[in-house]
């Protein structure tokens, strides 16, 4: 019996977790309403220098790559999170910008490098989390890198497909569109606040599972991005791993508009009025910032939002309206009393 913290080489990893774990992938298919679809000749079960598809029929190809901090997460570092968990995480986040573009996944590509003290069980664990996750969805792990380097680092490229004219893109909103988001945003914030903190915790285990589980089980809104494309009446839309804040301000400046978002229909999570009252922060400010919570936030004209949200309720989605497109290109709250000012909250930005 192997070692349980023995460390093979790549070959010996390929053979011996890589092979087994993804057999059988070869001859798997996604296929479009339309009719249009794709079939894998040779996924990560072939281990041929490339995954292969075949291609029949009309569709538009929608590919997006994202890299994760791996172990730097900082409630990965405080024993929160586990190796399979930021496996999961790393598929999923590159899954939901496939999602925001109105596309159905059918395939990611996964790099994972590692120290040389990285067990085998370890390394399978992240592999693992991977290859559920995408599961999850429908779609299929087909290939990457793996090897050694000096700490993990975690990166994957997503792919999807979606019928001719129908990627959802940040440019399109006009003047007098809804501004629209599937639902509550700043639990993943509200958790790095509450986990992260030196304080006492005081939420039951229950309510503290469901704050952790948005970095553990986040989730890739495929469903609402496909409901999104197929009703053609999106002008511009985008997930909000940055934060809500961030993806409005995106719209904003891909379209050439302002928006005004209105505090009182804002979706608030009980669990993030919870935080906020526990630490001492403010709701508003949580909802909109830097909280990678993978909601989809777009927009729709205004006489096409009443039908859109009843073909989301009919599919058992939930779609809140906070706002309207402006043509001034300011980004403004109104507050529930009535007064107007910049939109709080911080939004994230990638260090340079």
């Amino acid at each position: 019996m192997q070692d349980a913290g023995a460390a093979s080489d790549e070959p010996t990893r390929l053979a011996n977790i890589i092979g087994p774990m993804f057999t059988g992938q070869s001859g798997w298919r996604q296929e479009l309403p339309d009719g249009a679809r794709v079939e894998l000749i040779a996924g990560a079960d072939a281990q041929d220098d490339c995954a292969v598809f075949r291609v029949d029929g009309p569709l538009e190809i929608v590919l997006g790559s994202d890299y994760v901090r791996g172990p730097k997460f900082h409630l990965y570092e405080l024993g929160h999170l586990s190796n399979y968990d930021i496996g999961y995480y790393l598929a999923m986040a590159n899954l939901s910008d496939v999602a925001a573009m109105g596309a159905l996944p059918i395939a990611l590509l996964s790099v994972i490098r590692y120290p040389r003290s990285l067990s085998d069980a370890d390394f399978a664990v992240v592999m693992e989390g991977i290859r559920d996750a995408c599961r999850e969805v429908g779609t299929l792990n087909v290939g990457g890198d793996i090897g050694s380097a000096e700490r993990i680092i975690l990166s994957a490229s997503a792919v999807g497909i979606v019928e001719q004219g129908g990627s959802l893109l940040r440019g399109g909103a006009r003047p007098g569109d809804r501004l629209c988001v599937t639902g509550p945003t700043g639990i993943a914030a509200s958790a790095q606040r509450y986990f992260g903190g030196d304080g006492p915790t005081r939420l039951r285990p229950e309510q503290e599972e469901l704050l952790i589980s948005a970095w553990r089980r986040p989730r890739a809104l495929v469903g609402q991005g496909r409901c999104l494309s197929r009703s053609g009446v999106v002008t511009s839309c985008q997930d909000t791993s940055d934060g809500l804040k961030a993806g409005v301000q995106s719209l904003a400046a891909a379209s050439g508009v302002g928006f005004v978002v209105e505090e009182a229909e804002l979706p608030v999570a009980d669990i993030v009025a919870k935080v906020a009252a526990l630490t001492g922060g403010e709701v508003t400010s949580t909802v909109l910032g830097d909280s990678v919570d993978f909601q989809l936030v777009f927009t729709v004209g205004e006489d096409d939002a009443v039908r859109l949200a009843k073909v989301f309720a009919d599919e058992g989605f939930q779609l809140f309206d906070i706002g309207y497109a402006t043509e001034e290109r300011e980004v403004r709250l109104r507050r529930a009393d009535g007064t107007v000012e910049d939109l709080p909250g911080v939004p994230w930005r990638h260090a340079t």
